[in-house]
This record gives C-alpha cells, structure tokens and sequence, in this order.
C-alpha cells in the first residue's frame, strides 16, 4: 500500500479543445452559450462566452462544472434524483449545487480529468453542448 496516488488532470490544451467543440455545437443550434471547463478540483481552466449569451449564464456554467467536479456525476442526475424524491434538497458546501442539466464529466479512459459546464440555451441544449464538448477528448 502506497501514501500517495498519481492524479491525471486536464491540460488548457485539452480544456481548450472543450471549449472549441462546445462552441462549435451551440453555433450549429443556434445558441449562444458560456461554457467554463474545470480541473478534478473545480477549479476553472478555461471559459468562453459567446456572443449574445447571457451575463447570468456565466455564474451558471461555473457552477455547473463545480458540481460535476465535487460530486463525479452529470448534472443531469440531480434533476433526475430530484424529480424521483420531492423534498429532497442538497448543499454544495457554501458553493452552490446546479441541479440543472448541462454539466458532464470530461473522462479519458476510465478517469475523470475535468468538467465542463454549459448554459444559455434550454437544459436539453446545455447538455448536448456539453456531451459534444467533454467527447472532444475522446476522439
């Protein structure tokens, strides 16, 4: 048994190549979005706001991407989990939990070495968007 581990992260490179696939499939919908792509930690290493997307949307894309970072999972499965248990509520640790669609894990392999955050358009838009841009990597 070992003290440590090795951490595999998004580099601006890939993050960039996120951003770039992202944007490239709001502009085939015909929707102008902010997507924020973070490290495993949350941690933002890169954004874009498209023209014409909403100043809001930038705080929404953030959290988003934060809440696939502290939690591995899409954002997609709060709605989800949350539509099956009403009542059911959740604290992102001071941060706020984005139980909206739009965030997904960037995996390569089996390992998640980012997320990527989008909003804009409607929750089925932000995450296809999404989808399209975290397979950037995988490609």
């Amino acid at each position: 048994m070992t003290d440590t581990r090795r951490t595999t992260v998004i580099t601006l490179e890939g993050a960039r190549k996120v951003l770039d696939r992202c944007i490239d499939e709001a502009a085939t919908l015909g929707v102008p979005v902010v997507v924020v792509v973070c490290d495993p930690a949350g941690e933002m290493v890169t954004f874009g706001r498209m023209d014409g997307a909403p100043m809001l949307s930038v705080g929404v894309a953030r959290d988003k991407a934060w809440t696939v970072a502290a939690f591995g999972r899409p954002t997609h499965w709060w709605t989800e989990l949350f539509d099956a248990q009403p009542g059911l509520s959740a604290l992102g640790n001071g941060r706020p939990l984005m139980p909206v669609p739009g965030g997904v894990p960037i995996v390569v392999g089996d390992v998640m070495v980012g997320s990527v955050g989008v909003s804009g358009g409607t929750a089925a838009q932000d995450r296809l968007i999404a989808e399209a841009g975290a397979g950037a990597l995988s490609a």
